[in-house]
């Protein structure tokens, strides 16, 4: 059920091992494809690796080829005390949703997939069980979320953290600091929100986007109401120039890709329980944002997923012929989330907060130590990383001083 990241990739995954795979979506391709943008993915290196084992990956010689991740921090008088540039190991991409996801369902369709276009339903869902070996739940959305209980324990928010809105452009010009890379860049302004601009592969082909997330209740909490794509735009704008001048100047002629190229929302991040009980006793699986969504500020939405259906894809081919019981599906989801949701969830709501001293060091020293800034960088393709320097003040002293005796000039005897 549901025909996103992950549900599409597990779905054309077990269908090339030889499974019979029926997906059920709520729209067809041409739908997605004339549709509303859906999300601002930007997929890294290890990502987009799954998509190159399956041979998914389509669009890869068309898409920007993301080099870097920086970072800019705001002062109250909008310069930028603190402006640098991560380096990739390999480099990200990203391609909207409404490209990939009507070009993988065609795929699909032409692989010879069952493909049912329908709002699928709790009772859908009960008569499955009983006619499916395994049912895979990858819609985020609707009535079918809520057979998957809260955990309280690995959910700390019950609100969202952040209001979204998102305007995909053409026409936007380099940073003239690195005009020759193209980058994720993360402009953070403290106790109003974040503006995230990256390159991107549209419908109408090379274009950016440009995506505010505002505090709840704050200056960049407008967008609420706002329906007209034009208004959305130039509300986006007026923002960047007030608060990111920097990236306003290279924005001055941009416009929109298309109709649809606007999106505003706010969700709270959530950790549920990976099973769904139906009410005749069957029971589901929830896949990715389904059982671990969290707040888009980390940009690991489209990677956890394409993450959580190479883990699923693993785990039942691990499991053969035999039956896909409750013990299984809590298994199969323990090892997607020890492995990427847990360390995921951690950096994430972390960087939702107030960021304590010691971050505030090592964002600051990023911009006098390039193996810093780079470390940084490579954290959002491997989010576990930061375990060892991020959280805890006498890590991050350790690690600093660490780089920087490493950089310091040997004295001459």
């Amino acid at each position: 059920m549901g025909a996103g990241q992950s549900g599409l990739q597990l779905a054309l995954g077990l269908q090339a091992k030889g499974y019979e795979v029926t997906l059920m979506s709520n729209r067809t391709a041409d739908e997605i494809r004339t549709g509303r943008v859906m999300s601002t993915q930007c997929m890294f290196d290890s990502a987009l690796q799954h998509e190159r084992d399956l041979q998914l990956n389509f669009w890869e010689r068309q898409a920007p080829r993301i080099e870097g991740v920086g970072v800019s921090v705001a002062a109250p008088d909008a310069t930028r005390p603190i402006d640098w540039l991560g380096r990739l190991k390999g480099y990200a991409q990203s391609v909207d949703q409404r490209v990939k996801m009507a070009g993988w369902l065609d795929t699909f369709t032409q692989r010879g997939g069952q493909l049912v276009i329908h709002g699928a339903s709790v009772a859908d869902l009960d008569f499955f069980s009983r006619t499916y070996d395994l049912v895979l739940v990858a819609a985020g959305k609707g009535e079918l979320v809520s057979m998957f209980e809260r955990n309280a324990t690995r959910s700390p928010y019950d609100a969202p953290q952040r209001a979204l809105a998102v305007s995909y452009v053409h026409g936007l010009g380099p940073r003239p600091e690195h005009p020759e890379t193209e980058a994720v860049r993360c402009n953070l302004v403290p106790g109003v929100g974040e503006l995230f601009v990256m390159p991107t592969l549209t419908t109408s082909g090379r274009a950016d986007i440009l995506f505010w997330e505002g505090l709840p209740g704050g200056p960049l909490d407008v967008f609420r109401g706002v329906n007209d794509p034009g208004e959305h735009l130039a509300l986006t704008l007026e923002l960047m120039e007030k608060y990111t001048p920097w990236e306003y100047a290279r924005a001055t002629k941009v416009e929109l890709t298309d109709a649809g190229g606007t999106l505003a929302g706010r969700y709270a991040p959530v950790v549920r329980n990976p099973v769904g009980r139906l009410p005749g006793g069957g029971l589901v699986l929830g896949v990715a944002d389904v059982v671990v969504a969290n707040d888009p500020i980390t940009g690991q939405g489209s990677n956890s997923a394409a993450k959580c259906a190479a883990s699923y894809l693993s785990s039942i081919l691990m499991h053969g012929d035999r039956p896909f019981d409750e013990a299984w599906m809590k298994a199969t989801f323990d090892k997607y989330w020890f492995t990427t949701g847990m360390p995921v969830t951690e950096w994430t709501n972390a960087m939702l907060g107030a960021p304590p001293e010691h971050v505030l060091e090592l964002i600051g020293a990023a911009g006098r130590l390039q193996p810093v800034a780079d470390r940084f960088a490579n954290g959002f393709d491997n989010p576990a990383d930061f375990d060892s320097y991020f959280y805890e003040p006498e890590d991050t002293a350790d690690y600093l001083a660490e780089v920087s005796s490493s950089l310091s000039p040997v004295p001459a005897e």
